[in-house]
Parts: structure tokens; sequence; C-alpha cells
């Protein structure tokens, strides 16, 4: 799970907006024109516009505000990485106890949605489990509400004060290296990944091939690869997942098996047209789609009930090298084939298909499997090439 911690509240800002924020504090809107404080923006003009039209119980703008999240791994953040870069923004953690503040307002979701509830902090309490279910989760969709749910907010009138920051959090090590130099406090910066939508750990076996921790539905890769069995049931694990949180996936694999276009040794594509970023991102009507992404259907056992098949596993990866330029796939994430719920170890599947895919020449991320650790010996290319 994503550490948010309960005695935490989140604020996405620009990494340029640190040293001003580690003086001033974090300002509402308000402020920060009516001080003309320099401010580098993350949001565009007319979410910034809409949130100024939107009153709280007491009759005040959003913008007279500083907002802060529950749950920085959201919506909105995902939005922003997608126009921006991670390398250019951080997440500033400061003290949960302002959430008990009297004058402070919680908002039930994102704040500027017409169907989230505002209100005083007194009311907290008795919504508090609901709303930490509602953070607490991997991933959202729209039709569920969850999409505007875990965007929750604390919001806080005119400023937070700079004794309130508790820490810094950043997409990688180089990037709190730098910070670490650069900003003159003892506030920890603390490198934290998966916050940012990025692998735990990357790991390169070949130009094109890596060996990723991650959470694979958040990949850029042009195709996802779902592990699937023959009979139309998507009941457990990744398969789940995309029943889910793509419904369409649902429909066309339960289609392949009737027609059976998905087989064993021969995974079916699925071109999807509709973005992926679109479905995730926040306020997606404002900036541009993006392309498709599509889902690579990949049989590892015939019926659900069995374990994984090495054998249909190996002739789908044989599949996939011969097809993968016909069909312009152009970049592709794999989960670890028939691990965790087929039963299969990594010592045997991670070089079976480094074998394959480091034949490919696009980029190739394959993804540990999540139920199980896997040994550092058997992450080495030496290991998974089976060279010396």
């Amino acid at each position: 799970m994503t550490p948010v911690l309960a005695n935490q509240l989140y604020y996405i800002t620009h990494i340029n907006n640190l040293a001003s924020i580690l003086q001033h504090g974090i300002l509402s809107h308000h402020n920060i024109e009516k001080d003309g404080i320099p401010y580098e923006r993350i949001y565009d003009s007319g979410i910034v516009s809409n949130r100024q039209s939107i009153l709280t119980p007491d009759s005040k703008s959003l913008w007279h505000y500083a907002n802060l999240y529950f749950q920085p791994r959201n919506p909105m953040l995902y939005r922003v990485l997608y126009e921006k870069s991670y390398k250019d923004i951080a997440i500033v953690a400061v003290s949960g106890e302002l959430a008990k503040r009297h004058d402070v307002f919680i908002s039930l979701g994102n704040a500027a949605h017409s169907l989230s509830t505002i209100v005083p902090s007194s009311e907290y309490p008795k919504y508090a489990a609901r709303m930490k279910k509602n953070v607490d989760v991997e991933w959202w969709t729209e039709e569920n509400g969850s999409k505007r749910k875990i965007m929750s907010e604390c919001l806080v009138p005119e400023a937070v004060g700079p004794e309130n920051v508790q820490a810094i959090y950043v997409a990688s090590h180089e990037l709190a290296n730098k910070l670490k130099d650069q900003l003159p406090t003892l506030i920890p910066i603390i490198p934290e990944p998966k916050f940012f939508f990025q692998p735990n750990q990357k790991i390169q076996v070949t130009n094109n091939l890596f060996i990723v921790d991650g959470d694979m539905f958040f990949s850029r890769m042009q195709t996802l690869t779902i592990s699937v069995n023959c009979v139309g049931v998507m009941g457990k694990g990744l398969a789940s997942r995309a029943k889910y949180q793509f419904p369409d996936v649902y429909v066309v694999y339960q289609d392949a098996c009737r027609k059976k276009a998905l087989q064993m040794g021969k995974p079916y594509l699925y071109q999807r047209e509709t973005s992926f970023d679109y479905k995730l991102a926040d306020e997606p009507e404002s900036f541009q789609k993006g392309e498709g992404r599509w889902f690579l259907l990949f049989a590892t056992k015939n019926h659900w009930k069995q374990n994984a098949d090495r054998d249909g596993i190996e002739k789908g990866l044989i599949w996939l090298v011969e097809n993968y330029k016909k069909e312009k796939i152009t970049s592709i994430a794999l989960p670890a084939l028939g691990c965790g719920l087929g039963n299969l170890e990594w010592g045997e599947v991670g070089p079976l298909m480094c074998k394959y895919l480091s034949k490919m020449d696009i980029p190739t991320w394959v993804y540990l499997p999540s139920e199980k650790m896997v040994k550092d010996e058997q992450l080495t290319k030496n290991f998974l090439l089976g060279t010396s």
C-alpha cells in the first residue's frame, strides 16, 4: 500500500516553490496574489478559476484556503505528472493535527466537485473511518466515485505555517540529494517513488529490457499484458483489477474466449483506443487525451483452477517475439507470467521471459510478482540471461 501516514496531510507543489514554503508556509491562492509571492504554478488556469467559485459553509471561496490532501497519490497528481515531469514535483507533508483546528473544513472528496460535501472539522470524527477507506486505495474510477473521494481535502484558512512542515517527498534519490544541497533546512527530504507512480526499483537487463518493482497499471508503456485463462474468468490478481478498472477489457476478453481467438500460445491483442491517462487524471477534459493504451491478453493456463502452464507460456512468448512488429506494439509491460496465482517460481519464469523478450528491440518492462520476495541473486543479468 502507498505509505500514507495517519498523522500527515499533503500539499503538491513545484520544487521551485519549496524555499518559499519553508519561509512563508503554504499559502492560499488569495494570499499568494495579495502578497505578490513568486510562485511556480502546476495547475492550469481553468482549474484554479473553477475553485474560486466554490464556497465553504462560511461563504468563503476555496481561494482563501490552503488545500491539503489526505492521499497525495491521487488523480490531481497524476494529471500534474502527465503535464510536467516527476523531477519537477514535490509533496510537502504537514502535521495531521491541522485537521482538528476549529477553523478548518474537511471536504469529503475533491472540494471543487459538486458531489463533495464540505463539513467543519468538528464533524470530521464521524467521517474519519469512511475517509480512510476512500483514500487507502491503489486505483480509482469515475464510475464508482473513487476518483473523487480519494481527493478528500483538508481546507486550512489562508495559510499553513512553515512550522507545520514535517517532510518533503520526491520521486528519486537523485532529486532528494539535489534538494538537500539546495535547501537550507533540517526537514527530511525523502525519496518515495511510489507516491509519484514510479517504480520502487528498475533493473536494466539489456538496452531495452528492464525488471521492475512497481504497479504495472501505472506504466507508461503502450501495451499492458494481463495474465488470463482461456475460459473467460477474471477472478483474482491482475485480471480481476483489469476487469473492474477497465470493464471493456473484460468484455473483449470474454468474446475472445468464446471465439477461441485467445488460446495457449496465442495471446490476443486488444487495441483499446481510449486514453488510459484520460481515465486516471483529474479534470481530463482540459488536456489532450493522449494515445490509447492497448492490452495483451496472455493465457498462462487453460482453466482458472489449474496451475500455470510453463510450456504454454513459452509458446506465448515465442508468438510475441514473432508478431510484435506486425501488431505494431511499440513498448510493452508484462507481469511475471504464471507467478503468484499460477504457482510458478520467478527463478524459472524470470530467465524464461528474459530469454525471449531480450530479442525484441522495443522498451520492455517485466514487473516482479508482488506476492513473493525475489532473491537478489535472481535479479542479476547473469542469472536472467544465463551469461557468465
